[in-house]
């Protein structure tokens, strides 16, 4: 053994046998209880970052741990490959996207292994292969059969820089979530996935999936928005159309005073009169110009535009005036809302604006609540008023009476709305799954029958990124014969959009050389669902929502038996790092700073606040620059020792370093006791000194609480320090000869105990040890209750609830011993002499408080 700690030798040489013997390597093992660690699949757009590094190291160390527990551990990795991220970094550097792909799929896996992360390479997939996608095809003409993907005209969001259109989850802050541009509005013809019919089951499962995060079931309630009220109709005067509306609030009914319609509702230019019609068409193409985002945002500026017509309010019998409203959307509800502006506050402002009749119809229990006095619309509950035979109702009965009225007159209907609109799919991309659809002047929309799947996206064309995607242009892939009559035939040109591949690869990695369908059932049973799935919060409503309704499709098309996915999840925090910028030169690289000023013009550098790493911010640390300095296990130490996962973390030099202290810390402490340990034994526990025994109590403590923080919990930091204690109690132990068995035992401990952590070191000292098998197949430690017992057991003492000293009692003392003890400590002595003692309350086992006075 040597005496240096050299980390690069000793990766390498492991690395190198893990190749070679295939320890991760898995199959179904029915003797065996199963668990399925996954992470989420990253783009091979660039190199590795450390926020991979970070979130692959808390999934290895789960999957590492559970495996010395005695689990079959499936834990596999595979390549979001198709989409934005591959195409746009093709763009950058003047390549074809497959070739730039297929190079950073090497570099990064390369990068990967010398991470030392556990995974079943055997099972690795990449999604913008044909032997993926073609199933995948598959599985759409089958929604298509059902009547789950569907084509229609509809109003997108567009990202005119991208070309493509985004679905409203890609929508970020009226942006493209990929480059940031400005999203517009353009009317398409699109594909859908109809996620709508799953709306009920996708909402009550989000109160079934215990092992989530509460943040994100909240926030995928919120996104499929259900809302119980009713559908009233409302007669347009003067002719036959009605205008039908949804509200939550039927209680309020007698308050409505004019009606919104959205400008892209139907009936917008029917209804516009004359005279009208020139301010009318002139609002709609303003409001076409904003994207929904931003329409639906409470701060921004309510305005419309009466359209001449008014419709009945159908239980005053008043007529109301019909306004287009560019608050109001056609992807919600009906696309039209009866304004009650007394109790909401958007038509509160829109009736003020333009001089609406306002009606208060609720009042505030014990209140007087008038129009002359509102500055704000009454939203909270109250009681009925002005509402006919309905007054003096609470709101809430009012609601149910309302409903049942307008059902027994046939001019409404108790229904359910949700906010969730159907997964627009479609993309006019290049770089993605052909659509497997033909357009045929005689039969109209033919699917590519499956026996010509898969429908491959040629690789033999040139990409420029110039003027949407390349494939409408190549004659050879469009033009094609329809397949139901042979006459001359398109297909689609449109892509599917990434999030559809990244919906169902967990399911394809429990088989993905299977070559007879999506799935080999019999293993899914086995493998799924995902035990652990760790990913980003950011996913919460895109790919975490459209993996659990892509679940259930397989499942209603009998390919599964499976109705969710991930069992539990963890979403990991970001990794920070303050950014450093200079007046003329913007955000700078570490290397550019020279004693805090620029290197390129000297000017002093600002140092701002730590932020999520980005190469736009310049605060990155290149994993392979950390590895070579430090080796692989202080990358992997650092990420999951600075910060609980969950949380954010902020990176730190001086941290960095101490992890590699702490590495050579235990090399050395090994390397120093192994001439004492190697001929020792087992551990006769009867025939210890005090200080053995209090140091094999140490060990066994910190083995249960390892054991502890990692399952379940992934308390990963607390586990490490809990180690980092047990090796300064062997450092500090004054006469490790007396008691060579013990100090085997407690450096085999910290060996075992950090494995999942930093597998590499442990692997070569669990050798040195004396060991030839490797620490993968000696499972993980167990803890000596027996050890754990105290012959006596710490007390803290409180003088009015403020800590003033600690005792030494013995084991199962009784109260009144306790109370002795804690009232003679010279400590508590001094704090409670010259007054008089009213009570001591005495907690068995942790403290005693004296209350004096």
């Amino acid at each position: 053994m040597q005496e240096r700690y050299n980390p690069q030798e000793i990766e390498s040489l492991w690395q190198e046998r893990w190749v070679a013997e295939q320890p991760f390597k898995v199959s179904e093992d029915l003797a065996r209880p199963k668990y399925y660690l996954l992470e989420m699949f990253p783009y091979p757009s660039g190199r590795i970052h450390m926020g991979h590094v970070r979130n692959y190291s808390i999934g290895d160390v789960v999957a590492r741990f559970k495996r010395l527990q005695g689990f079959n551990v499936l834990h596999p990795m595979g390549w979001d490959a198709f989409g934005m991220p591959a195409e746009n970094a093709a763009i950058q550097h003047g390549t074809h996207p497959a070739i730039w792909t297929r190079e950073n799929i090497a570099n990064m896996r390369t990068q990967l292994k010398r991470m030392g992360f556990s995974y079943d390479w055997d099972r690795e997939l990449a999604t913008c292969e044909p032997e993926y996608y073609r199933w995948e095809q598959q599985i759409f003409l089958k929604m298509l059969e059902k009547g789950l993907a569907y084509k229609k005209s509809a109003a997108v969001n567009w990202c005119p820089k991208c070309e493509t259109v985004l679905a409203n989850e890609q929508v970020e802050d009226e942006c493209c979530w990929r480059c940031d541009s400005r999203v517009d509005q353009k009317e398409l013809d699109q594909w859908f996935f109809r996620i709508t019919a799953y709306a009920e089951e996708l909402l009550d499962w989000t109160h079934k999936l215990t092992g989530w995060p509460d943040s994100v079931l909240i926030m995928q309630r919120n996104w499929i928005g259900k809302s119980v009220g009713c559908e009233i109709d409302f007669k347009v005067a003067g002719c036959a159309e009605t205008i039908r509306v949804f509200t939550t609030r039927p209680d309020t009914l007698f308050g409505a005073t004019f009606m919104s319609l959205a400008p892209e509702h139907p009936l917008a230019k029917t209804l516009t009169q004359p005279g009208q019609r020139e301010e009318v068409e002139a609002f709609i193409r303003k409001v076409q110009k904003v994207d929904h985002i931003q329409r639906s945002s409470e701060d921004y500026e309510k305005e419309g535009v009466f359209t001449g017509s008014y419709c009945t309010n159908p239980v005053t019998d008043e007529k109301m005036p019909i306004y287009l409203a560019n608050f109001v959307l056609m992807g919600y509800g009906t696309g039209a809302v009866m304004a009650v502006p007394a109790h909401d506050q958007r038509d509160f402002e829109f009736a003020k604006k333009y001089r609406l009749p306002v009606r208060v119809v609720i009042q505030p229990e014990g209140e007087d609540l008038t129009v002359e006095s509102m500055q704000e619309a009454w939203i909270k509950p109250g009681r009925m008023v002005a509402s006919g035979r309905f007054d003096g109702l609470g709101n809430e009965e009012g609601k149910e009476k309302i409903a049942e009225h307008l059902e027994t007159q046939k001019i409404g209907k108790r229904t359910v709305n949700f906010r969730l609109r159907d997964w627009l799919v479609s993309r006019q991309r290049y770089w993605g799954t052909p659509i497997p659809v033909i357009y045929c002047d005689a039969c109209g929309v033919v699917p590519v029958p499956e026996s010509d799947l898969p429908v491959r996206l040629p690789t033999e064309i040139e990409f420029t990124g110039e003027g949407g995607s390349p494939l409408a242009g190549l004659a050879s892939f469009v033009n094609t014969t329809c397949p139901t009559c042979g006459l001359p035939a398109r297909r689609e040109t449109d892509t599917f959009d990434t999030f559809v591949e990244s919906s169902w690869y967990f399911l394809r990695y429990a088989c993905p050389q299977f070559d007879q369908a999506p799935v080999d059932r019999a293993a899914v049973d086995y493998w799924l669902p995902v035990d652990q799935y760790i990913g980003g919060v950011e996913h919460a409503v895109m790919h975490l929502l459209y993996a659990r309704f892509w679940t259930k499709i397989m499942r209603d098309i009998g390919m599964i038996s499976l109705d969710e996915p991930f069992e539990n999840l963890l979403t990991q925090g970001m990794v920070c790092k303050e950014t450093r910028s200079c007046p003329e030169h913007g955000w700078l690289y570490p290397e550019e700073v020279l004693e805090n000023r620029c290197s390129r013009c000297e000017a002093e550098v600002v140092t701002g606040r730590n932020e999520k790493m980005s190469k736009s911010k310049k605060n990155i640390i290149d994993p392979d620059g950390l590895i070579n300095r430090y080796g692989a296990d202080t990358a992997r130490l650092f990420t999951l020792f600075a910060s609980p996962p969950e949380k954010d973390l902020e990176w730190n030099d001086q941290s960095v370093d101490g992890c590699f202290r702490f590495l050579n810390r235990v090399w050395r402490l090994v390397y120093e006791n192994l001439d004492l340990v190697r001929d020792a034994g087992a551990v006769d526990a009867s025939g210890l000194s005090d200080q053995a025994r209090d140091l094999r109590r140490a060990v066994h403590r910190t083995i249960k609480k390892v054991t502890e923080d990692i399952d379940g919990s992934f308390h990963f930091n607390t586990a490490i320090a809990a180690v980092m204690e047990l090796l300064n109690a062997v450092s500090a132990f004054p006469d490790k000869a007396s008691c060579p068995e013990v100090i085997k035992e407690a450096l085999e401990a910290t060996v075992r105990l950090l494995s999942p952590f930093v597998p590499h070191i442990c692997e070569e000292l669990w050798h040195h040890l004396g060991h030839q098998e490797s620490l993968e197949k000696c499972g993980w430690p167990s803890w000596d209750e027996g050890a754990l017992v105290t012959d006596t057991q710490l007390i803290v003492v409180q003088v009015n609830g403020k800590v003033r000293g600690k005792v030494n009692v013995p084991a199962g003392a009784d109260n009144r011993a306790v109370e002795l003890a804690a009232l003679s400590d010279p400590n508590v002595e001094r704090f409670i002499e010259g007054q008089t003692v009213r009570k001591v309350i005495v907690v068995p086992g942790r403290l005693v408080n004296i209350v004096v006075g």
